[in-house]
C-alpha cells in the first residue's frame, strides 16, 4: 500500500474502487407546496436504502429508509425534521415511497375513488 515510499489513504480509489452501478442517481423529485424534496439511491437494480434530501442539496437530507431488500425497514429523519407533525411525516413517507419506487408521485387531481 505504498507508493514511492508514500502510505495511501485506505479511501483512495486505487485503495479501494468504487463498486459499479453504486453511484447515488435522482429516483424523482416531489414537493409538500413549500419546499421541493429529490429521492435519491444508488445506481444498483435492488438498493438496500434510499434517501430524500430537501431543495436539491443532497446535504441536507430529510429522511433515510433502509432495510429495502431484507424487509426490516427503519426511517431515519435528519435532525430539524424530527420535529415535524406525524401527519406530515406520514404522508412524507408514503409520498418517498410512491417516488422511489414509480419516479414521481401520483397526480391527486386525476385519481378517481370509488366507495362501493
Amino acid at each position: 500500500m505504498t507508493d514511492h515510499g508514500r502510505r495511501r489513504s485506505p479511501n483512495t480509489p486505487a485503495a479501494r474502487p468504487a463498486a459499479p452501478g453504486a453511484a447515488i442517481q435522482n429516483r424523482g423529485d416531489f414537493s409538500d407546496g413549500v419546499r421541493s424534496f429529490t429521492v435519491r439511491a444508488s445506481g444498483i437494480p435492488a438498493p438496500d436504502s434510499f434517501q430524500v434530501c430537501a431543495n436539491r442539496n443532497p446535504a441536507e437530507v430529510v429522511l433515510v429508509i433502509s432495510g429495502l431488500n431484507t424487509g426490516e425497514l427503519r426511517a431515519t429523519w435528519g435532525p430539524q425534521w424530527r420535529t415535524a407533525s406525524e401527519g406530515w411525516r406520514d404522508w412524507f413517507e408514503a409520498t418517498a415511497f410512491m417516488v422511489f419506487y414509480n419516479g414521481r408521485r401520483p397526480d391527486f387531481r386525476r385519481v378517481r375513488v370509488c366507495d362501493g
